[in-house]
């Protein structure tokens, strides 16, 4: 496993205080990534460092919470000032004219943006060249996968993704990193390349939960930030476990994560509600899939009319589901928005008999091999209803690679969410 790094909330102190200096901080975060990332192919364009320490220097009279930290982006969002190619050879070396939205957010915070990290294809299914730095010839999944290498590797404190099925929560489970899918909207999409306008979810990426609780307040304004002791006790929790799921089993890593994460609970105080999910769920991870690819269609029909002329502008994997998607009829459409929204009102009653839901973050450890991100099985339908999820790292599968805990908190109760990762991260800790 990659070594522990200094907690991001602790640096920024650090460089608050004029302990440490900011430029110092930079010249290091370079020299690792130089050093590091040619072999783990996080990232796909840097900032050169004369840009880096003059977009360091305007950001240090400008202030900010974020001090100068460096974050790398999803190369799914427009960077003005870096090209922006969402993982396609369509777009290599495009240079958009203005920043996205989130890419903004965060300068105006105080982080400065070193690059673009790798995204599969348009966000979807086709992998990158990154490498996982904590499971050696396995996939650090998709499609934020350089995101989460990054932050797992080392080399930023921060990093920000997207998720429209899984694609925080399964690759930070795959790199035994901390991933956090806020509630749909918290943060601003304008300016990500749409794969799915219902669904596309911008995440972040940090090295434990109460970094990117404070990442996360530092770019939403909302109070996120967690006390450096927890504040409410683990006893206070009512944790819901289900039983079973109707998209998949549960793998024997996913089991022996999940008793561990409960067997920790239980000792903090906490208690474990073993639940059945209701009917109406399987409707809900089924609708996901009907209303991605409807959107999908949609959304790439630019690319899509390119097929005629190149037919190689699209790997096979998303030529082929865009194909199939087209097929998705509007009626059908109507249907899955429809079961979405009857998903969404019946959640804030489901969650009165439990604080959050704890379940496994991706169905196994990180598939062995490069030709797969692995399935979305255990987030698509968390996405679609908008709830706040966080993945907790610290359990391990039966080969000893990193196994996710996924947390997810009731409708806009993202605090609460954060809060109970935080004492299930802890508790892992403990045991």
């Amino acid at each position: 496993m990659t070594p522990a790094a200094p907690s991001a909330i602790a640096t920024a102190a650090q460089l608050a205080a004029g302990k440490l200096d900011a430029t110092t901080l930079l010249a290091d975060t370079l020299a690792r990534i130089d050093a590091q990332d040619a072999a783990l192919g996080a990232f796909v364009a840097l900032l050169n460092p004369g840009a880096a320490r003059e977009q360091l220097g305007r950001l240090q009279e400008a202030g900010g919470p974020l001090q100068g930290l460096p974050v790398a982006v999803k190369d799914i969002f427009d960077t003005a000032g870096l090209p922006t190619s969402y993982g396609s050879a369509l777009y290599a070396g495009a240079q958009p004219r203005c920043d996205a939205a989130i890419v903004s957010v965060i300068r105006r915070a105080g982080g400065l943006v070193i690059g673009k990290s790798s995204t599969t294809e348009f966000a979807f299914l086709h992998p990158t060249a990154t490498r996982n730095p904590n499971a050696p010839g396995r996939t650090p999944g998709g499609s934020s996968a350089g995101s989460a290498a990054a932050v797992a590797a080392g080399l930023v404190p921060f990093a920000v993704g997207t998720q429209t099925g899984g694609s925080v929560i399964r690759p930070a489970s795959y790199c035994g990193v901390t991933g956090f899918k806020p509630s749909f909207g918290l943060l601003p999409t304008a300016g990500l390349k749409c794969f799915s306008w219902s669904l596309d979810t911008v995440g972040l990426f940090a090295r434990n939960v109460a970094d990117v609780a404070w990442f996360a307040q530092a770019v939403s304004g909302h109070a996120l930030a967690l006390p450096a002791a927890q504040a409410t006790p683990a006893k206070s929790w009512v944790v819901g476990v289900p039983d079973s799921y109707p998209w998949g089993p549960v793998s024997p890593s996913a089991q022996r994560a999940i008793e561990a994460g409960s067997q920790a609970l239980r000792a903090a105080g906490a208690k474990v509600l073993g639940i059945t999910l209701p009917a109406w769920m399987k409707d809900v991870h089924e609708a996901q899939d009907v209303i991605q690819g409807y959107e999908a269609w949609r959304a790439l029909a630019r690319e899509v009319d390119q097929l005629a002329r190149q037919p190689e502008a699209l790997s096979t994997i998303l030529r082929d589901y865009l194909i199939t998607a087209s097929r998705i009829s509007a009626p059908a459409y109507e249907a899955a928005q429809q079961t979405a929204r009857q998903g969404r009102q019946a959640c804030a009653d489901w969650f009165g008999q439990f604080d959050v839901l704890m379940t496994p973050s991706a169905p196994d450890e990180a598939p062995p091999g490069y030709g797969s991100t692995g399935s979305s099985m255990f987030n698509r339908a968390w996405t679609l209803l908008g709830l706040p999820c966080v993945n907790v790292a610290g359990a391990v599968g039966v080969n000893g690679f990193p196994m996710g805990l996924q947390v997810i908190g009731a409708p806009h109760a993202d605090r609460a969410c954060l809060e109970a990762a935080d004492v299930l991260e802890r508790s892992l800790r403990a045991t």
